[in-house]
């Protein structure tokens, strides 16, 4: 899953290095709304506002950790 994200994300957001251990410092609101729809999509979950904090969106692990929660809980 993590490399399925991983590769979502690159293509919708090719400037972004999500290998950065600090990754919601490289993200304007743009970039953060792109990968909640961009998820959204993908997975069929609901991803809102209150998803985006800089814990879920701290690394690409903690992306993936986000995603795998909301499908659990679908």
């Amino acid at each position: 899953m993590k490399e399925k994200i991983r590769e979502l994300l690159e293509n919708v957001l090719p400037l972004v290095d999500f290998d950065s251990e600090f990754l919601f410092s490289e993200l304007d609101s743009l970039g953060v709304t792109t990968i909640l729809m961009t998820l959204s999509d993908e997975y069929g979950i609901k991803l809102e506002a209150q998803d985006a904090t800089p814990k879920n969106l701290k690394t690409l692990d903690s992306i993936v950790a986000m995603v795998e929660k909301k499908l659990s809980e679908k």
